[in-house]
């Protein structure tokens, strides 16, 4: 096997290892999402993130790779051309491996939306806007920052989707649960919260800790491969993402120790994952020292975030998505102009704490509210026509009842635990 071969296969490895584990990264969000919230729609949840990826990957697949990627212009690509991955075929394996990548970075996008929405989203609406989400709102705004658009030409970085994926995903959360409303008997008359508490915060543990072993996918196999120098980023890579992470959950752990006198187990997971979340963009360009200030941050964000838009915004979040993805994927975006330090990227990358002045800072606030307004604008139009379908909420008695029962025909998503009437007369 020549040299060149033998560089291909290993890089096409790395890329196809790093999808696999963000692809499992999916047990992880249905599991986090299943134990947040309440038994009665743990089917419904599995099938939401099941349905992100059957539905995205063919999706993606159809057009929109070819809208990220294709020929084009600085704000879309032309994917008639490029339907189905033909005519991009100029390097075929490295080709199909990158959109195996991207296709995994996409259902995660649509993930996200899940949680924020859950337990009160009628299933036809889910399926029609996790749709949208692979069809056109990521690949367009992906085709801005990774398919060579507009944002990568002023210079804006975000290395693993700080910003295309979790403050998309974050930004289309709000705007979704927003329109939605609230679950009932989550608000009463008078405005004060009703505590809706998960029914498994084992399930919903694992889940994030899954998570936390498929960032390791998700950030350091964002090199594109092993050669011309990916070994050395994405070792570095794998110690940011994780000095991150501990940063935040420590923070976390100890922030709500402070304020409501213990340490609150679910927000500290929600912590090691804003963590995450906030040094996926700026993962390859910071300091281990850096990263960590990077993860204190997100997660004081974090933690003011969530009562916030609870209580003060009235927006019904029962997993937290909307702060752990939209407020530290959009600090995160912000991190990389204060804290860029890495000189072989190119002098304009470098931070503001490290005399790269305001450029790197204003161009990633630029990309920034660019892709908030995208993700904004266009999920209002799709919520508000489903709303106006009628198709976006289930019916009250549903939502009561539960999704798993009226959505799915499914009894209970644990029948061995259910105690029936007759049976408890009889004991």
């Amino acid at each position: 096997m020549s040299t060149e071969l033998l560089t291909t296969a290993v890089d096409c490895f790395w890329l196809f290892f790093g999808g696999v584990l963000v692809f499992f990264m999916q047990t992880g969000f249905t599991m986090v999402e299943a134990g947040f919230t309440r038994s009665k729609n743990t089917g419904n949840i599995i099938m939401k993130n099941i349905v992100d990826f059957m539905f995205g990957s063919i999706i993606y697949w159809f057009i929109g790779y070819g809208l990220m990627y294709g020929e084009g212009n600085g704000f879309i690509g032309i994917p008639f051309g490029d339907m189905f991955m033909n005519g991009m075929a100029g390097a075929e394996n490295m080709d199909y491996t990158a959109l195996f990548f991207q296709t995994v970075f996409c259902a995660t996008s649509a993930t996200i939306v899940s949680g924020a929405m859950a337990e009160r989203t009628n299933f036809k609406a889910y399926c029609i806007y996790s749709a949208a989400i692979s069809l056109f709102i990521y690949p367009i705004a992906g085709r801005w920052v990774w398919g060579g658009g507009w944002l990568s030409e002023l210079g804006f970085h975000d290395f693993a989707g700080s910003a295309i994926v979790h403050m998309l995903g974050g930004t289309l959360s709000f705007v979704g649960a927003a329109i939605l409303g609230p679950r009932i008997g989550k608000y009463t008359k008078d405005g004060k919260v009703n505590v809706i508490p998960g029914h498994n915060i084992l399930i919903g543990a694992l889940g994030v800790l899954i998570l936390w072993v498929g960032w390791f996918g998700f950030n350091p196999a964002s090199t594109g491969g092993l050669s011309d120098g990916g070994v050395q980023v994405a070792a570095k890579v794998f110690i940011t993402t994780n000095l991150a992470a501990c940063a935040a959950a420590i923070t976390t752990m100890f922030f709500t120790w402070i304020r409501y006198g213990k340490p609150d187990v679910s927000m500290t997971l929600n912590g090691v994952l804003g963590g995450l979340v906030a040094i996926t963009a700026p993962c390859d360009l910071v300091t281990p020292f850096a990263s960590i200030i990077i993860g204190v941050v997100g997660a004081i964000l974090m933690c003011l975030a969530i009562p916030f838009i609870d209580t003060k915004l009235k927006v019904d979040d029962p997993v937290g998505a909307i702060s752990v993805h939209g407020i530290c994927g959009l600090w995160g975006t912000i991190a990389v102009g204060l804290f860029a330090s890495d000189t072989s990227a190119g002098a304009e990358l470098l931070g503001l704490f490290y005399g790269g002045g305001l450029k790197a800072l204003g161009v990633q606030a630029l990309g920034a509210v660019s892709l908030i307004a995208w993700a904004a604008i266009i999920g209002s139009i799709l919520f508000v026509v489903l709303k106006k379908a009628g198709l976006l909420r289930a019916k009250p008695q549903e939502e009561i009842e539960g999704l798993d029962s009226t959505e799915h025909g499914l009894a209970s998503a644990y029948p061995d635990f259910v105690v029936s009437y007759n049976e408890k007369r009889s004991m």
